[in-house]
């Protein structure tokens, strides 16, 4: 069980932050405990039931964002490839229900690449899990560098070159 304080990947919410845990202002089930959420990257509240089968895990060290960071240069382009709309959809959605960082960061390169290749914009579809990919990476590195949000980008581009040099 998660405690108050604590960040956490939620679902497709991404990183989160644990406000509180125990019974939610609303009526529930009599002794069903409630995860209070804040998203880092949204102003709602959410609440979920403990035992939800929705996935839920720590937000990643330190260390290990600093590792993926210094590492992204170094990821593989995805392989994938289709003219179909829809099954390009279920494969950035398998990515980004992997809540793998890794797979997270290759979803983007990937998207970036494709765009520079082809010299003119990416499809919508693209474009929309590249945004999404980018929301849920950078929140959960925010968290991790314990920096804030907006300054994810500048960090990672910041970072890469250090290690270019």
């Amino acid at each position: 069980m998660y405690q108050t304080g604590e960040f956490i990947v939620y679902g497709t919410s991404g990183a989160c932050r644990v406000e509180a845990v125990g019974k939610p202002p609303f009526d529930t089930e009599e002794g069903k405990l409630y995860y209070t959420l804040t998203p880092v990257s949204g102003t709602e509240t959410i609440y979920v039931p403990v035992d939800s089968s929705v996935f839920t895990r720590p937000v990643i060290s330190r260390a290990q964002a600093e590792q993926l960071i210094r590492t992204i240069p170094t990821i593989e382009e995805d392989g994938f490839t289709s003219h179909s709309m829809r099954m390009a959809s279920e494969h950035y959605q398998a990515v980004l229900q992997s809540h793998d960082c890794r797979e997270l960061a290759q979803l983007i390169k990937t998207v970036y690449a494709k765009s520079r290749r082809n010299g003119r914009r990416v499809s919508q579809v693209d474009q929309r899990y590249r945004k999404r990919a980018e929301d849920l990476l950078h929140g959960e590195l925010a968290v991790a560098l314990g920096i804030p949000l907006g300054d994810v980008q500048p960090y990672i581009a910041h970072t890469i070159a250090q290690y270019k040099k």
